[in-house]
């Protein structure tokens, strides 16, 4: 049992969002000791995800500062709460940001893992368990985020969203398994299930993109299709098995259009993760009648509207949508963690950079220029 087990912990360093698009401060924050059902966490590392950097712009939502960000990570309990049987001190983990109850009707599905408790909501900058934050700097509370705030040396976790994993992984490198990248690879490989010999397009050849491409390389596709309008991503993606390219915004015509003149009626799969809403009509409407089958990732205006002819429905073309690639974060992660350390799933390819949490705003500068893919922040350097 951890010598502060039950006590706040002065946490040394934390990066904390004090105003939209601010540069994040370092500063020391209390962290309070978990309570009910929580588990306190060492994070050794975490990476900048687009969703930390799209409430942290703060554009076209409520804002809710001040607040510490993060999502994607892995770490050390530190030590656990009443109630917490599944998991103890000195326990790998990854931290997630939506959960897993067990006991939900959707926690007992077969096929669904949007937990009734715990599924993500980001407007939320308090605990369950009491509403309160359990950060705080000279005994004024700061708002956590999607119940995970991983831009802290310590945070203080729901038991329900965290996986426990192999404790040999190197938590450099599966910190990125917690988000984006389980994300994509699952929508590959649990949702649209590409077969061995098949065709496949991917729309968006970002991190969550190209996981999905990995998942594609992983399942045995023979033909995977790189769609983006960024003609500097398409060198990237050959290394994750990209076989064509097509820049949408070089074409005069619809690429459902081009991509089914290139396939003799369309891919088997397509996978669409940018959340245009063009894009995803695109991605449907490119797949073959008859087995074809659209998967989206990406997500869109919350005032979109999806719109295709019915009859492209009728010819059996299949439309799905999927969240965290429909991974159940307790049960699948070790799994996913598991295929890492079997050599089946390779991770190195993603992270492009690395930086110390003192460097942390390195990294938002990174992402918003669109440079890399995952930048893994170190919390001890």
């Amino acid at each position: 049992m951890s010598i502060v087990a039950g006590l706040p912990i002065p946490c040394k360093a934390a990066a904390v969002a004090w105003e939209a698009g601010k540069p994040l401060i370092i500063q020391d924050v209390e962290v309070a000791p978990p309570q009910a059902m929580e588990v306190r966490v060492k994070i050794k590392y975490t990476s900048l995800c687009r969703t930390d950097l799209y409430y942290w712009e703060a554009k076209g939502q409520t804002p809710l500062f001040p607040r510490i960000f993060g999502h994607e990570a892995a770490g050390i309990v530190e030590s656990v709460g009443e109630g917490v049987e599944d998991l103890d001190v000195g326990d790998h983990v990854l931290p997630v940001f939506t959960g897993e109850c067990g006991d939900c009707r959707h926690c007992k599905s077969d096929t669904s893992n949007m937990c009734d408790l715990l599924r993500i909501n980001p407007t939320r900058g308090v605990m369950l368990a009491d509403g309160k934050s359990r950060f705080s700097i000279n005994g004024a509370p700061i708002n956590h985020f999607l119940g995970t705030s991983t831009f802290s040396q310590y945070t203080v976790v729901h038991s329900g969203c965290v996986a426990k994993i192999n404790p040999l992984a190197p938590l450099d490198k599966v910190c990125i398994l917690s988000c984006g990248i389980s994300t994509g690879l699952g929508a590959a490989l649990n949702v649209a299930k590409p077969k061995k010999g098949s065709s496949v397009a991917v729309f968006g050849l970002g991190a969550v993109g190209l996981a999905a491409v990995e998942g594609a390389r992983i399942a045995g596709a023979s033909r995977i299709i790189g769609v983006d309008r960024n003609p500097k991503r398409f060198e990237e993606a050959k290394k994750f098995g990209v076989t064509d390219f097509v820049n949408f915004n070089e074409q005069d015509r619809p690429i459902q259009e081009i991509i089914a003149e290139m396939t003799n009626g369309g891919v088997d799969r397509s996978i669409e993760c940018t959340g245009n809403i063009n894009a995803m009509i695109s991605a449907f409407e490119c797949v073959h009648d008859g087995w074809g089958v659209a998967v989206l990732v990406g997500v869109p205006n919350k005032d979109a509207v999806f719109m295709t002819k019915p009859i492209n429905v009728l010819n059996e073309r299949t439309l799905k949508g999927t969240f965290f690639g429909n991974y159940k974060p307790r049960s699948d992660l070790p799994s996913v963690v598991d295929m890492y350390m079997n050599k089946e799933l390779e991770l190195e390819k993603f992270i492009t950079h690395r930086v110390p949490l003192k460097e942390i705003n390195k990294a938002f500068e990174y992402m918003v220029k669109g440079e890399g893919l995952r930048c893994i922040i170190s919390m001890e350097d």
